[in-house]
């Protein structure tokens, strides 16, 4: 992932590999936050060869919001409000679409042992 980041960020250079996959980490983390279930991983380790990409995160609406909030958190951008308002409008897609939420899933919260209502006052009679 850390490739394809670079790529959309037109960044050939490695010397801020670290930071960007601090980025990714960062982005994926506020996604969560708001509810977006990842379909993969977004996981880095550094070694003595370099940073090693073991994330597993292909899909590409999820990439491309967390490619916007690296632009928009790397370095001082002049179009910082209008990455802005595309990292959050890509966010709330994300969060409004079932397939990337549990919002509406066919599993029921837990009822209460008790379902009777007479039970539930105490008295159990009726």
């Amino acid at each position: 992932m850390l490739k394809e980041c670079k790529l959309a960020m037109r960044i050939t250079a490695t010397v801020y590999d670290g930071e960007l996959c601090s980025l990714m980490d960062a982005a994926a983390k506020d996604l969560t936050a708001a509810g977006v279930i990842l379909p993969g991983t977004v996981a880095f380790s550094m070694t003595n060869q370099g940073i090693v990409d073991s994330s597993t995160l292909t899909d590409a609406l999820c990439q491309r919001a967390i490619f916007t909030y690296c632009r928009m958190h790397f370095g001082s951008p002049d179009d910082y409000d209008r990455l802005r308002e595309a990292y959050n409008a890509q966010k709330v897609t994300l969060m409004h679409a079932n397939s990337y939420t549990d919002y509406g899933s066919d599993e029921q919260p837990e009822e209460s042992e008790s379902e009777d209502p007479e039970e539930a006052d105490g008295d159990g009679e009726g």
